[in-house]
């Protein structure tokens, strides 16, 4: 599999946590990339990092945000933005290098509650 750096999925990244307050997310610590013939039949998957590099190594929590080339890039444009925050979605409060299950007992991801906030922007 192959991965480029992929600056405007970045870009989009940092509009949309300005947009959405996520003041938890520290857009300097998330990285995105897109991928080459990946075997999966995601749009888009998120990356954490383990608490055992900070608490051992004393590396900060960094999240990648990888989208799949030959699915994410047919969606339209609302589609990109909703599998976008959807991604954002996994990522916890304490912003730890840990993510959060589509399924908890505080927050659900799923369609619906992409939904709720995509409507939210406009």
């Amino acid at each position: 599999m192959k991965y480029q750096k992929a600056p405007e999925i970045k870009k989009q990244i940092r509009v949309l946590v300005k947009e959405l307050n996520y003041t938890h997310i520290k857009v300097n610590n998330i990285h995105c990339i897109r991928s080459f013939d990946a075997k999966t039949r995601a749009y888009a998957r998120i990356w954490g990092m383990a608490k055992l590099f900070k608490e051992v190594v004393g590396i900060e929590p960094h999240y990648i945000i990888e989208v799949i080339s030959k699915r994410f890039d047919k969606l339209d444009r609302r589609e990109q933005i909703k599998t976008l925050i959807h991604e954002l979605m996994h990522i916890p409060k304490t912003f730890s290098g840990a993510l959060l299950s589509h399924r908890g007992p505080h927050h659900r991801i799923n369609d619906r509650e992409v939904e709720k906030i995509l409507q939210s922007l406009k």
